[in-house]
This record gives structure tokens, C-alpha cells and sequence, in this order.
């Protein structure tokens, strides 16, 4: 038995502490191995694995169609950041130095949920997470009673509903007269929130003397103006069938991240936070792309890259083709 391999997948995947898993070796193998020793093998692993992880960024960096999110994890009692750069068949995971530390040199087209620094890349396409705005709308619907918003929330139900049926056709775009129909509902749903609030009273200045600025406006104003004014990255996933109509790939790669810290805490060094990133780039990879995640952690780095090269290669032909 290969203790590294599987010390890290039990740690990586399963989210158990190395004093839990010198107990596990202890208790199934009659192996006593001490939790230092584990978190060293487990290192040793991440730090064989990099070349992979950094192949994946470099493979990612030309997929057409790319998600991006982050999320806050504390490193040593300080709040830190881990970005997520994902597809539908790789994954890349890595520490940065801030929230707004997000992946540069970016092209294609990139999925996130509206965060100004991802508005800020250059040379892309952006298309927006819907499921966040359904969200947003929801909200507006049940506290503020905003007719527009049920009438935008049924505008995208009924956009992602052409999109699914143009794609179980095999048809390569909708018609042009529901593009164009789905295009003036939505533009005349932004026009009828904005008239609505700009129909009523304006918001009470804050009290504090010398306070500047322009005046508050409600979150429903807020929200219209905001899919006013992305229009196109919203309804991108409408005009171009390639693209997902949410951010959920990235969401869903994350999501092991934050039970991970429920369940084992904080990590106690950075060394160890990107150990971390390294073995879960390569756990989801391994797993999007069919692999057997623990025979993945067990083979040779250098025939791991020649073998995801070799798979991405056919998904781009497959593509192509």
C-alpha cells in the first residue's frame, strides 16, 4: 500500500486531519504512522503534483469558454483567498495574495457573477450567472412586491427554455424572431423597473452633516439598472448556445473548499494552503475527466500531463469535429 497517495485523497477529498488519519492507518492497516509524518508525505505529494496543476492553468488558459470565483479561507488566523479558473473538464485551484488577485492574460469568454475586478479583464467575453440574478429577483418579488421583477424572472425561465430545446434539436442558435422577442422583453422590462423608481420619491439623505454623493437608490433601481446596463453578458448564454446559463461549475468545484474548512478548520501555514490547491486541482480534474482519482495520485506526474494532454486533444477535436 501507497501511504501518500492515499493519505491524500482521504485528506483532499474527505476533508480528515492528519491526527484522524494516523488513527485510520493505525486502526485498518496496523500501520503507526505520526500525524507529522503524514502531513509531510502529504507535501511531498502536492509538491511531485505542481507541474500537473501548472499544466492544467496552462491548458485552461485556451478553453474557450472558462468560469472564474473565489472564495475567503483563514491561513494562520488571517483571512485569505483561493480562486477557482475551471471547465467543464479541468479545474485549478490556487492561493492568491487578495480577493482581487484573479487570474490575468485571460482570453474567451469567462463565467462569473458580476464582481467588478471579473468585469475589469480585458480581451473576453464576459456572460454573467443567472442563478444569481434569479436570486436577486426573487428577492425583490417577495419583499418589494416589484411587478417587473417576476416578469424579468420569467423573461430568462423562458430564454434558458429556447436554449434547451435549440440544443435537444441540434440546432445551432434560436430562431432569430425569439432573439428578438426575448431582446425587447428584456429591454422593456429594464425600462418599466427604472421608470417605476424613478416615479418614486427619492430615498432620505443620511443624516451626517457634509454627507455628498449621489442619492441612495433602492435595491430593486439597483438591480435594473445593473442588468440594463450588462444586457449582453446576461443574455450571452441566449445568443451563443456554448455558453452555461450559470456560474455552477465553479460554485460546485468550491464547495468542497468550504466543507473542508468546517470540518478540518483553518490551515495553519501557506505552504500548506497550496499543497491544498495543487491536490484539489488534481482530485477534479482527475474526476471530470473520468479518471480514478486514487490511481491518479499515484502515477507519475510526468505521464498524468502526457495523458491529460493527450484527452484534451480529443475533446478539442472532438469540438472541432
Amino acid at each position: 500500500m501507497q501511504q501518500s497517495p492515499l493519505a491524500a485523497y482521504l485528506q483532499t477529498q474527505h476533508c480528515i486531519p492528519e491526527d484522524r488519519l494516523a488513527r485510520i492507518f493505525s486502526d485498518l492497516y496496523k500501520i503507526r504512522i505520526a500525524p507529522a509524518t503524514l502531513a509531510s508525505l502529504i507535501a511531498k505529494k502536492a509538491d511531485s503534483l505542481r507541474i500537473f496543476a501548472d499544466r492544467v492553468r496552462e491548458l485552461l488558459s485556451g478553453v474557450a469558454v472558462k468560469h472564474l470565483d473565489e472564495t475567503g479561507f483563514r491561513i494562520a488566523g488571517k483571512t485569505r483567498w483561493l480562486h477557482m479558473l475551471c471547465s467543464t473538464s479541468l479545474s485549478h485551484l490556487r492561493l492568491g495574495t487578495g480577493r482581487g488577485d484573479i487570474p490575468s492574460g485571460l482570453a474567451g469568454t469567462i463565467i462569473h457573477d458580476c464582481w467588478p475586478p471579473y468585469l475589469a479583464l480585458e480581451a473576453v467575453e464576459h456572460g454573467l450567472c443567472n442563478a444569481h440574478l434569479l436570486r436577486e429577483l426573487q428577492a425583490i418579488i417577495d419583499h418589494d412586491k416589484e411587478p417587473w421583477a417576476a416578469d424579468m424572472k420569467d423573461l430568462l425561465s423562458d430564454a434558458l427554455t429556447l436554449t434547451q430545446i435549440a440544443h435537444d434539436q441540434g440546432k445551432p442558435a434560436v430562431s432569430p424572431e425569439q432573439a428578438h422577442q426575448i431582446h425587447q422583453r428584456f429591454d422593456a422590462c429594464c425600462d418599466q423597473a427604472i421608470k417605476f423608481h424613478e416615479g418614486l420619491p427619492p430615498l432620505a439623505r443620511p443624516t451626517k452633516t457634509g454627507k455628498r454623493g449621489r442619492p441612495k437608490r433602492r435595491t430593486g433601481h439597483n438591480l435594473a439598472r445593473r442588468m440594463q446596463t450588462h444586457k449582453a453578458a446576461i443574455l450571452l448564454f441566449f445568443d451563443d448556445l456554448n455558453v452555461p446559463f450559470t456560474n455552477n461549475e465553479a460554485e460546485r468545484d468550491l464547495r468542497m473548499t468550504k466543507v473542508r474548512q468546517k470540518v478540518s478548520g483553518s490551515f495553519r501555514t501557506e505552504t500548506g494552503a497550496e499543497n491544498y490547491c495543487i491536490l484539489r486541482t488534481v482530485v477534479e480534474t482527475a474526476r471530470k475527466q473520468s479518471w480514478d482519482v486514487l490511481r491518479a495520485l499515484s502515477t507519475s506526474p510526468v505521464q498524468l500531463v502526457r495523458e491529460l494532454n493527450t484527452l484534451h486533444q480529443i475533446q478539442l477535436d472532438s469540438v472541432a469535429g
